[in-house]
């Protein structure tokens, strides 16, 4: 299957590092203009560089801006006026007493976690569907169905992205616009490395570190090990694509066998 994304632009959120820098990696190979995201104009820089590093003829678009404040939305909607593509993949996480999260850690997950993706979606769908074509992604977590005990804020944003993406894919039904989540699971990347040393014994190596945590914190996996990043980004390229036409309104798992169930 070849994946053309030629003519298409495409905006990830947050995609300076982690999961985001692999979703514009894999949307830039298939052929995508890139616009990649960042609060920091150096570490947009900085990813640009390791971008065209890899794929040398990519077409790249830096949109500096915090996509957490409306402000910061209306400056991404400046540097980017048009997209084709939307991945919301913008997210805070850590873990946290349950009893002890308070009132404004409760309204920052929401805001990072949910809002920022509704505010870029209610921007750039309209011109989607008066174009004819468009996808929107969110990137939501196994989190949202085995809530973390460990990090219910996070947990609960993830759950409202579910009902968010299923929201607007019914806005936009019969326009040719796809609206879809992709539930991750476990994944490699740095900060994840971070918030697994803040459960198992921090002069663990990382490979017995990283088995430990999935042995007691994510027994449920049948993967048995993180999700490596380009993972997540492989099923984001295919929704993003042509090919995807017929799904939407979906919740599309990429969690390893994490969530046990037999049905999406």
């Amino acid at each position: 299957m070849r994946l053309d994304l030629s003519g298409k632009t495409a905006l990830v959120t947050g995609s300076t590092q982690g999961i985001g820098a692999a979703i514009v990696l894999g949307l830039a190979r298939a052929g995508a203009r890139v616009a990649v995201n960042g609060r920091s104009a150096d570490k947009v820089t900085k990813a640009i560089e390791q971008l065209t590093a890899e794929v040398p003829d990519a077409q790249v678009v830096p949109v500096v801006a915090d996509i957490a404040s409306e402000q910061g939305a209306r400056d991404a909607l400046d540097q980017l006026p048009r997209a084709d593509i939307l991945v919301n993949n913008l997210g805070i996480f850590g873990s946290a007493d349950p009893l002890e999260i308070s009132d404004d850690e409760w309204r920052r997950y929401f805001e990072v976690n949910v809002l920022a993706a509704v505010r870029l979606t209610r921007a750039y769908l309209p011109g989607m569907t008066e174009r004819g074509w468009g996808r929107v992604q969110y990137i939501a977590s196994d989190s949202a169905i085995v809530i973390p005990a460990e990090m219910i804020h996070y947990g609960m944003s993830k759950t409202a992205l579910l009902g968010v993406s299923r929201g607007f894919a019914k806005a936009a039904a019969g326009t040719g616009v796809t609206v879809n989540a992709v539930i991750a699971g476990p994944t490699h990347t740095g900060g994840v490395e971070d918030f697994v040393y803040q459960l198992v014994d921090r002069d663990l190596p990382w490979d017995e570190a990283q088995k430990e945590f999935m042995r007691v914190h994510r027994p449920q996996s049948l993967l048995q090990r993180l999700i490596e990043p380009e993972e997540i980004a492989n099923m984001v390229v295919y929704l993003s694509s042509p090919q995807a036409s017929a799904t939407t309104g979906a919740a599309v798992r990429v969690d390893g066998g994490y969530v046990d169930s037999i049905v999406p």
